[in-house]
């Protein structure tokens, strides 16, 4: 061993096993550093230190997760087998003490081989080597998993080395790792003798203590009976181990937890009924198993466990403004709600929670809103996914006469969340489906129903269970196909979209910013607003924010590879002129408006999910039979307007002077351009009109005034939807005057004053006033010049 003093080698760290020396073991080797430590023993001679983690949880172990004394062995065979493991086989030479570790791509380490000591008291070691044997005889009769083949057994018998037949036996007991360790870190002979006798001597007590117990059961149970059996053998061990008193079963455990639970009176008499039925049934039949899980889910479910309430409206004003910008509408109503609540707090008056839907296009904060309110109250937060539900029972659970039943999913989260009182999300409400098995939208009128949800029953827990302390929110996307019972339930809260000047705000201070630290370059990134505006405009087209983080997110990552190829000083600032090396080629294209009159063109306004935007009319009058043609991938809604327009025009053909029989003698053309769009809305009546009578009379229409508006066949003007979007539209393109309905003068509250400030309103009742306005006198007539031969002509 003089040779193995001092030495430098890999080292092999070992998951869930303690390798004794004198013994050969096969090791799996999964871990890459443990393979390359492998490696580079079989590449040298073969010898490598074998220490055990103190972790078995850890993957990269580093020096300190290692025990200070090992084994030191040899690789014997190494096999790589299919998987890329490599399969070694050991053999421990002798114990082995790591003194420090070397810095290499595996673990590797200067330690010493520690040679077996002299013994100090051969008598004792040889009387402590024939009770080992004899122990250890035993423990192999009485042991009921270990077996050991004759080789092994006769290995141990005839061992007369005291050091072999500690480690022997160590390596072949089933004790825990912490145990073995203590074998292999003890150095004296006798010592490590003393402690395997020990360990030994344990067991076999244990291993009585088993018997004792087998055979008072055997001797109180009845022969026929197993589960009886089955039932005094737990008693029997619950007095063994308690020292004669008799602990809680089951079954009183169970009643004391009901009886501190604080159910109401009806459900926890059902639930006392239903334990004295679990009292005389078989423990392991499946009537018990059913029992016992309804039993728990009546006390996991809160009855009386509530979070406490923030109720100051400042502070839920100042979270929800802290997390979202605008949404003043809705922040509104969650104030009112709050701002009744903490008037009524110390007073008996019974409010129901609201039910909120919140309505938009995807990307608009709809869920995260609901985080937020969450937040603000201090209440927990739940969120249900109703996409693609499609039966009842997903709401209102199932009986539990089926195999497997369980409850809805809104007992499932009251559950989770633990208390009585939290913000429950439901997400997706417009996208329920229904089939033969129920419609899982009927079940949802009790549950958002205020006035029926404090005894809504679910049909697992068949138990009212009160519902009216939890603030349900919705979410959809349109109220289309939302069932027009359910619909009543609810709060409409509509959230139509961010506009420019929001998006931008959105983008400063709360996406940018998070971008920037996430991409580890705070205080050397910044980006102007017109490179924001020119990301929303050209690179961007949604009603909501998520593309737009996106892109941001796209513009702080490639600043961070920049960054680290080519550091810069101080802070580099994004300009609009910068995006395409960021960001690529623009997707979209900006509306910019015409300004020159055109004939046979109108400058209509629309509203779109991601906006408002210009919708430029075009339309041609061409000799024919009365034919109308619209293009343009139009809806019902517009064909009809195009048609209400062309009524409008032949009962006021003289007042406007066009041609006498043009429904006859004209064939009309009206075209909407990108007609891969689809486009549809009431409110370009009195712009299909404009266009239609400058192109039966000739006369130019003024383009720099925008329009929008409904028309009927007397030529009223009506209002539409869409007037803030519709104008943000109009002042983004470049256009100062812009015509909009009467009715509609009261929404101009909602447009922000600096929009307002630039921009001319006109209001109108009749399309006469629009026609009036913007139909310019028809250009003269080019002069007649003499025919004489064109350039480039020929016979």
């Amino acid at each position: 061993m003089k040779d193995f003093l001092r030495l430098e080698l890999p080292v092999l760290p070992l998951r869930n096993t303690v390798v004794l020396p004198h013994t050969t073991t096969g090791v799996d080797v999964g871990r890459l550093k443990s393979k390359r430590a492998v490696e580079e023993a079989l590449s040298a001679d073969r010898l490598l230190f074998l220490v055990t983690q103190k972790d078995p949880e850890v993957d990269d172990p580093a020096p300190e997760d290692l025990y200070a004394v090992g084994t030191l062995a040899v690789v014997k065979q190494a096999m790589r087998l299919p998987d890329g493991t490599l399969q070694v086989m050991v053999e421990a030479r002798s114990r082995a003490r790591l003194l420090s570790y070397v810095a290499a791509p595996y673990l590797r380490a200067v330690g010493e081989a520690i040679p077996e000591p002299p013994l100090k008291d051969p008598e004792l070691a040889r009387v402590l080597v024939n009770e080992v044997q004899e122990a250890f005889e035993r423990y192999l009769q009485n042991h009921k998993t270990l077996r050991l083949d004759r080789y092994q057994q006769e290995a141990v018998k005839s061992t007369r080395d005291p050091a072999i037949l500690a480690d022997l036996v160590a390596h072949h007991a089933t004790w825990t790792l912490e145990e073995k360790q203590t074998i292999l870190e003890t150095p004296e002979v006798e010592e490590r003798l003393k402690r395997v006798l020990a360990l030994l001597l344990r067991d076999l007590e244990r291993f009585e203590l088993d018997k004792k117990i087998a055979a008072r059961v055997k001797e109180q149970m009845d022969q026929n009976q197993r589960e009886y059996y089955l039932r005094e053998q737990m008693k029997a061990i619950q007095k063994e181990l308690g020292g004669g008193e008799d602990f809680l079963t089951e079954i009183e455990e169970l009643r004391e937890r009901i009886e501190k639970k604080g159910m109401p009176e009806p459900v926890k008499e059902k639930a006392l009924k239903e334990l004295k039925r679990l009292e005389r049934m078989q423990p392991g039949s499946p009537e018990a198993t059913v029992s016992r899980t309804y039993l728990d889910w009546l006390l996991e479910v809160p009855w009386t466990e509530a979070d406490p309430e923030v109720l100051d409206i400042s502070v839920t004003k100042r979270v929800l403004d802290e997390d979202h910008y605008g949404l003043k509408e809705v922040k509104e109503r969650i104030l009112e709600y709050l701002a009744v609540r903490q008037l009524t707090k110390e007073k008996e008056v019974r409010g129901h929670a609201p039910i909120l839907c919140f309505v938009g296009p995807p990307g608009v904060g709809k869920t995260s809103l609901g985080k937020s309110i969450a937040r603000s109250m201090n209440r927990r937060f739940h969120r249900i996914s109703l996409g693609g539900v499609r039966d009842e029972a997903e709401i209102r659970g199932h009986r539990r006469t089926y195999i497997g039943a369980l409850p809805g999913k809104i007992i499932q989260g009251m559950k989770q969340v633990g208390v009585v009182n939290p913000v429950f999300l439901l997400d997706e409400i417009d996208k329920l489906s229904s089939d033969w098995r129920g419609d899982p939208a009927a079940a949802l009128l009790e549950v958002l129903d205020p006035e029926q949800n404090h005894t809504f029953t679910d049909h697992y827990l068949d138990v009212p269970y009160d519902l009216s302390k939890v603030f349900f929110i919705t979410t959809a996307n349109t109220l289309s196909t939302i069932p027009r019972p359910l619909l009543d339930r609810m709060e409409v809260i509509e959230i139509p979209g961010y506009t420019l000047p929001e998006k931008r705000a959105i983008a400063r201070y709360f996406r940018w910013p998070f971008q920037v630290k996430e991409a580890g370059l705070e205080g050397r990134l910044e980006i102007t607003d017109r490179a924001i505006d020119r990301i929303v405009q050209e690179y961007t087209r949604e009603a909501g924010v998520r593309n737009l983080d996106r892109e941001l997110s796209k513009v702080a990552r490639k600043a961070a590879k920049d960054y680290l190829e080519k550091p810069w000083e101080g802070v580099r600032v994004v300009d609009a002129e910068d995006l395409e090396a960021y960001l690529g080629v623009p997707k979209y294209r900006p509306d910019r408006a015409e300004k020159e009159p055109q004939v046979g063109a109108a400058q209509g306004l629309a509203w779109t999910p991601y906006g408002g935007t210009l919708l430029t009319i075009e339309a041609v009058a061409v000799p024919g039979t009365g034919k109308v043609n619209l293009t343009g991938n139009l809806g019902e809604v517009m064909k009809e307007s195009a048609h209400a327009a062309l009524t409008y025009l032949r009962a006021h053909r003289e007042e406007w002077g066009l041609p006498e029989g043009f429904h006859k003698d004209y064939d009309l053309h009206i075209h909407v351009p990108e007609g891969a769009t689809p486009k549809d809305g009431p409110s370009a009546g009195i712009t299909i009109a404009t266009a239609l009578a400058s192109a039966l009379t000739g006369r130019p229409v003024r383009m720099d005034i925008a329009m929008t508006g409904e028309i009927t066949l007397r030529g009223r003007v009506l209002p539409i939807g869409g007037v803030k979007e519709k104008l943000l539209a109009a002042h983004q393109a470049g256009i100062h005057r812009v015509i909009l309905p009467k009715e509609n003068a009261a929404e101009l509250k909602e447009v922000p004053e600096e929009i307002l400030k630039d921009l001319e309103i006109h209001f109108v009742e009749e399309v006469g006033e629009v026609l009036k306005l913007l139909l310019l006198p028809p250009p003269p007539p080019p002069a007649v010049q003499p025919d004489r031969p064109q350039p480039g002509m020929g016979a």
